[in-house]
């Protein structure tokens, strides 16, 4: 009974010298990330070379510099990595309106390969390039454009990320 006591005092005491002043913080501007523009090309089996670089995109902001044309609103910014591109449109408060993404040679999705096994069975896929097309309150178009080869036959293709024929 006296340890549960002893115990008990002690707490009460050493509580009081746990507590912390306020501390009073400076104002903070969160800016939300693109998240229309992550959810409109957002593409579950896309590879990581594709995500990143739309994250880097949405994630962007001017640092005080004056992107801006005197005709327009808006100011373009151009992302790159050795297989792709981003060529990105933000308005003043650099919101994304518009993008037009290219990416060579990346994995395709299993509904889009399978498509192609059925269709064409001989044929090897030698080159891909997926294209991605987002613009401000329209619907974002996301295809790819793949050249097939049968010995000396040569033959492009333009399939939907769904696997639809385009």
């Amino acid at each position: 009974m006296k340890r549960v006591f002893l115990v008990l005092m002690l707490a009460g005491l050493t509580s009081p010298l746990m507590a912390q002043d306020p501390i009073e913080l400076s104002e903070v501007l969160i800016r939300g990330a693109n998240y229309q523009y992550l959810d409109a090309v957002d593409h579950s089996v896309a590879p990581m070379t594709v995500k990143y670089l739309e994250k880097e995109a949405a994630l962007f902001r001017a640092e005080g510099g004056n992107l801006y044309e005197d005709m327009y609103d808006t100011y373009t910014v151009s992302f790159f990595i050795p297989d792709g591109k981003i060529v990105a449109m933000y308005d003043r408060d650099d919101r994304i309106v518009k993008t037009i993404e290219r990416y060579k040679n990346v994995q395709l999705p299993s509904d889009v390969r399978a498509i192609i096994k059925i269709n064409y069975p001989d044929w090897t896929i030698v080159r891909d390039v997926y294209h991605v097309n987002y613009n401000e309150g329209t619907e974002t178009l996301k295809y790819f454009m793949i050249k097939l080869e049968n010995g000396n036959k040569t033959l492009r293709v333009k399939i939907d990320d769904q696997g639809n024929y385009l």
